[in-house]
């Protein structure tokens, strides 16, 4: 009966046979039996009972394709999906393994096998960049067991080592930028929280603590230049703003840092405009100095040379009235702030002659001739004063006559005396030409006002108000189409007091008069 199914297993080649004699018997007998029937009730209940039981072995016997494609199938879809092995079967391993138990020389199980290994070792790469070395041993480990190219399995695995290493250097640099981040080190030197922070962020850019972090750094320091910049201290705050940039030159609160600094060098500017207007020169230059120390302003460039230029007149009028020291001074000063400038330039020449002349007096002069001399114009000086001719006429006035006598003897006391004398009228002088608009005699009256106190206080006050003079009587003779005049009064007003407010918009309305 077995021969006659070669196909068949032997067990059920059995029990076709026995199938078959029961047949005949029922043929020939069991139509009428009772027995028979309970038999074959019996025989058919049992045989559901074994077919729902085994219908999948059954079906993995008689049909091994059909269970083959499903594996592949379920295989594929978790490979898609990326789970690739499960201890429950139902990964895209286990789902291969299964179809290639059923037929070990297909090669299509083949392939999937080793696309299983291809997925599992870019997964190692995935996870290795992201920083999740766990999962990535896992997923290298996978590969190398579905026999994947053993170069490109080293090479993952000497990284994952490697970043082991880096992951302890990392997680020590971030605990000492963190302690010294809390101590308030901020950026003083390579082992302060911004250098730190920054070492991490080099070896990992996405490390989320280094980047918080740094963040929150340079929120402080940002917060430290708006203090500085509220206290005037222009300099630190650019110095901080400096440091922030150099780390995060898009941070958030940057514009807002900028805003405290440039206000904070307005107020500076402001400062040093009115300085230079009150002849505070050294004021002036250091406040204009730091201007440019925080930023290239040209308006802070402009003021230095406005004040390297009344160096310079301070050197050319004392110069002129023999105060060589002081002169000398005054001209190092416009030196130091325009060297080549020709205001400068000027005033060496100036003081140049006049150490010349002083020199050909005093060489060319006995004693007791330049004694007789300042007697002689001493006495012009009290003949001149008892005539009221203090400032005028030219070449007569008591001034004149002071200065001759000044150039003989700077030093002799009743020159000094004298000098003493005719300042209060040059002082008087400079009020009555001002209200009658006589604005060349009062520039005379001014400049022998500072000739003879050239450190007064009241001098730069009293500059400004002719220069202010000019302008308005500028202004008008402008508005009558007298452009001549009126650029005559801008260059007396700017020599007088280049600071004063009023004369950009002279200027400016100037300008559109000549085009």
């Amino acid at each position: 009966m077995h021969n006659g199914h070669p196909h068949l297993p032997r067990w059920l080649a059995l029990a076709v046979g026995r199938l078959r004699l029961y047949g005949r018997w029922w043929v020939a007998r069991g139509w009428d039996s009772p027995r028979a029937w309970r038999s074959i009730a019996i025989g058919v209940a049992a045989l559901a009972v074994l077919l729902t039981l085994f219908r999948q072995p059954l079906a993995n016997l008689l049909w091994p394709e059909t269970r083959i494609q499903q594996l592949l199938d379920d295989g594929r879809h978790a490979l898609r999906q990326g789970h690739l092995s499960a201890a429950d079967g139902s990964g895209a391993r286990e789902l291969f393994e299964a179809a290639a138990a059923l037929d070990p020389d297909r090669g299509d199980v083949r392939d999937a096998l080793a696309d299983t290994g291809k997925k599992a070792l870019e997964q190692a790469r995935q996870r290795l960049a992201a920083g999740d070395a766990n999962a990535a041993r896992e997923a290298l480990e996978l590969a190398g067991q579905l026999q994947v190219p053993q170069a490109e399995l080293e090479a993952i695995a000497a990284r994952l080592r490697h970043q082991g290493q880096e992951h302890d250097a990392v997680g020590d640099l971030l605990r000492r930028a963190e302690d010294a981040q809390a101590q308030g080190r901020l950026d003083d030197g390579p082992d302060s929280a911004l250098p730190l922070y920054q070492r991490v962020l080099a070896v990992r850019p996405d490390h989320l603590r280094a980047l918080q972090g740094k963040d929150d750094a340079l929120s402080d320091l940002l917060a430290e230049a708006v203090a500085a910049a509220q206290r005037n201290e222009t300099d630190t705050a650019a110095r901080l703003l400096r440091q922030v940039e150099g780390y995060d030159a898009g941070h958030s609160e940057l514009p807002a840092a900028r805003a405290a600094l440039n206000a904070a060098l307005d107020r500076r500017r402001a400062q040093a405009a009115r300085d230079l207007a009150r002849g505070r020169l050294h004021k002036a230059a250091d406040g204009y100095r730091q201007v440019l120390a925080a930023a290239d302003d040209p308006a802070a460039r402009q003021g230095l040379q406005q004040v390297a230029r009344a160096w310079a007149g301070e050197a050319a009028r004392l110069a002129g009235d023999f105060h060589f020291e002081q002169a000398g001074q005054a001209l190092e000063q416009a030196r130091a702030l325009a060297p080549d400038s020709p205001e400068v330039a000027a005033a060496a020449q100036a003081l140049q002659r006049a150490q010349g002349a002083r020199q050909a007096l005093e060489t060319r002069l006995p004693a007791a001739e330049r004694e007789r001399r300042v007697r002689a114009l001493l006495a012009q000086v009290e003949s001149a004063a008892a005539q009221g001719q203090w400032l005028l006429p030219p070449g007569a006035s008591a001034y004149d006559r002071f200065k001759a006598a000044q150039a003989l003897a700077p030093r002799d006391a009743r020159v000094k005396r004298a000098g003493a004398r005719i300042l209060p009228a040059a002082r008087d002088c400079l009020e009555v030409n001002l209200q009658g608009n006589r604005l060349q005699a009062a520039r005379t009256c001014l400049d022998a006002w500072q000739a003879l106190a050239p450190g007064d206080p009241l001098l730069p006050a009293a500059r400004r108000r002719l220069a202010q003079r000019w302008l308005a009587v500028g202004s008008e003779r402008l508005g009558a189409g007298d452009i001549a005049f009126a650029s005559r009064a801008l260059e007396q007003a700017r020599e007088l007091d280049a600071a004063t407010p009023e004369l950009p918009a002279f200027a400016e309305r100037l300008g559109n008069a000549k085009r």
